[in-house]
């Protein structure tokens, strides 16, 4: 059975047009513990989104494993890698204002732990996700609670640093 993923990464140190030149890369450089923890969990034929942190916050292309992970022999921090091929790009990115916007994102981890680097994505929301690509884009909704408590009637967002990875 294919797992489902998504991985951020900042697209000023690799983007979704960089993976599509080079067809496939070593997933690499994620040091938090529950990120390593869900990258040590992917087998090849997975798929997985490729999400812009910082400026862009969107999902722009689908990737593949095409190898499982392994210890990164380069990082003395003692993180893991796994390999990952460029699949297709979106339609259109799917910005992370209309992930928020949608009550099937509630309790999503890219919405909850803006840290987080690697993390999986169930069926529905895989399917979900690849829906909003070819909807219209969708900005802004109804008022609703956000994160914090406050009420949020508009696509802005809270600025977070990204958890990306270097290269």
């Amino acid at each position: 059975m294919v797992s489902h993923w998504l991985v951020k990464q900042e697209p000023t140190s690799y983007s979704w047009k960089d993976l599509e030149r080079d067809r496939e890369t070593e997933w690499d450089g994620v040091h938090n513990a529950l990120a390593l923890r869900h990258l040590r969990s992917m087998v090849v034929g997975d798929l997985g989104l490729f999400y812009h942190s910082g400026g862009e916050r969107a999902c722009f292309g689908i990737l593949k494993v095409v190898r499982g992970p392994r210890p990164d022999p380069s990082d003395e921090r003692g993180s893991w890698t796994v390999r990952v091929r460029a699949v297709r790009r979106l339609a259109r990115p799917v910005s992370l204002a209309e992930i928020r916007l949608d009550r099937a994102f509630g309790d999503f981890d890219l919405l909850r732990n803006s840290r987080l680097s690697v993390m999986p994505v169930t069926p529905d929301r895989w399917a979900r996700l690849l829906a909003l690509e070819s909807a219209a884009p969708r900005t802004s909704g109804p008022v609703r609670a956000g994160r914090t408590g406050r009420a949020t009637a508009n696509a802005s967002q809270p600025r977070a640093r990204a958890a990306g990875r270097t290269r």
